[in-house]
């Protein structure tokens, strides 16, 4: 590490450690640093965060006992990776990766490999935040990452709706590149397993589609106030492929869009969310310890180029 981190604005007072043992080399695949006093938010935003720095998650990742960690590049920055970069930098390749944001139509082979060389290995496409609820459209943007991740065996994080996925599954099954759901898939719990999209997306999980799902922010999944109704479908995609799940925290947890009201004046607050909590019950809903190692540290080590 060649900088002393600063601390942000980020309070982990309320999160304890998990009460299980996680195995060694244990990953947490989808995290964000905000750190806006040295690198500006774009003025293309929707909100606001407070400061959330390399020190204060590795504060945060010592209490819930994770040893690496993927940064991924937040919508508040755009395509601005400075951030992103610099937090790779001052955590070193042997513990962290990064997912970054893009113009697929204008970056160019050399700054793609500078990239890679800082420990890049993911293209993040944010239909969700973008609003992008059109198949066609999204079929498109899917394509034009996958293009930019292909040269590079990069994998492209896709955060859409289920239907959106469920609307691009066959472009999932034929791609050569692997494509990374985030948080849960965008499942809605109180909707049952019996929602659209939840069958196919089971069905590409079998068929073995170059295809992964993060058991991540499960508040973004579940209004249950101890998230159980989200078991019914950890338990399905464990029985899936359990080789094609990862786990993240999410941290520091930003708020909800459908709550924002564009004041980009106000600070939005971070969630209060008890990862190590969230852990204690991961195991509750995977009590087999190979599938574990599996979530843990085997996936993310195979897709993001750990050292397994």
């Amino acid at each position: 590490m060649t900088a002393t981190p600063t601390t942000g604005t980020f309070d982990a007072g309320h999160v304890n450690p998990p009460r299980a043992t996680l195995p060694p080399r244990s990953c947490d695949c989808h995290v964000h640093v905000f750190d806006p006093a040295r690198f500006p938010y774009t003025p293309l935003r929707t909100y606001t965060p407070g400061a959330a720095t390399v020190a204060d998650l590795l504060a945060f990742e010592r209490i819930v006992g994770m040893e690496r960690v993927v940064l991924v590049q937040p919508s508040g920055y755009g395509t601005d990776n400075r951030c992103l970069l610099d937090g790779l930098r001052q955590l070193g390749l042997h513990r962290a990766r990064g997912v970054a944001v893009v113009d697929p139509l204008g970056i160019t082979p050399a700054q793609v490999d500078a990239l890679h060389a800082a420990g890049v290995r993911s293209l993040r496409l944010n239909l969700e935040v973008r609003g992008e609820h059109r198949p066609d459209k999204a079929l498109a943007a899917l394509r034009q990452a996958l293009e930019v991740a292909a040269d590079v065996r990069w994998s492209v994080q896709l955060h859409a709706g289920l239907a959106i996925i469920e609307a691009l599954a066959e472009r999932i099954r034929q791609a050569r590149t692997p494509i990374v759901l985030d948080h849960f898939a965008g499942l809605k719990a109180e909707r049952s397993t019996a929602q659209p999209g939840f069958a196919t997306l089971l069905s590409l999980l079998r068929d073995d589609a170059p295809l992964y799902v993060k058991l991540s922010a499960p508040y973004r999944a579940s209004r249950h106030p101890q998230y159980a109704d989200l078991a019914p479908f950890v338990h399905a995609l464990v029985e899936a492929a359990p080789h094609r799940l990862l786990w993240a925290s999410d941290w520091p947890h930003t708020g909800s869009s459908a709550s924002r009201s564009g004041d980009l004046s106000r600070i939005e607050p971070f969630r209060a969310i008890d990862v190590g909590h969230v852990l204690d019950l991961l195991w509750q809903w995977i009590p087999d310890a190979q599938a574990r190692e599996h979530v843990m540290v085997r996936n993310p080590a195979r897709l993001y180029g750990f050292d397994s």
